[in-house]
């Protein structure tokens, strides 16, 4: 697939945990902070997979990187309305969703842009990204314009 970029927030102060950025993952977490999603795809079985693991799932094959539109959709959501811990507790409530990618793996991420009242199964959302610290970018969801 042909490389897409999306908007990255450059200029957020970054309160939440860092996510854990070991050699297998490190392509996905630089790639955010580019702009682009990646998942993983099989050359030798096809299967496409998420989240970033050293073998194919399907086939123990070798996977490598693929770039995604950035596009999904909700495939199941939750409203977070309790969490006493910083900083979380000053984002409520907020949408914790299963996202399935157009190309098929799903992933969970946070859906922002919208009142969480208003987030539908089956809405569509587009990925943005925000850059956690240099390097090091975190996929977020918004309604797909």
């Amino acid at each position: 697939m042909a490389s897409a970029t999306h908007d990255v927030v450059r200029d957020e102060e970054w309160l939440r945990p860092l996510p854990a950025k070991d050699a297998v993952s490190a392509p996905y977490w630089e790639a955010c902070a580019r702009g682009e999603l990646l998942i993983q795809h099989c050359p030798s079985c096809g299967n496409r997979q998420f989240y970033p693991r050293a073998v194919c799932t399907a086939c123990g094959g070798d996977p490598e990187w693929e770039t995604t539109s950035g596009r999904g959709t909700v495939h199941t959501f939750t409203i977070i309305r309790q969490n006493y811990a910083k900083p979380f507790r000053e984002l409520l409530p907020y949408v914790v969703a299963m996202i399935e990618l157009d190309e098929g793996p799903m992933m969970m991420r946070n859906v922002t842009g919208i009142d969480a009242e208003d987030v539908r199964i089956g809405m569509p959302v587009e990925v943005y990204m925000v850059e956690a610290e240099e390097g090091l970018g975190v996929p977020f969801w918004r309604p797909a314009t």
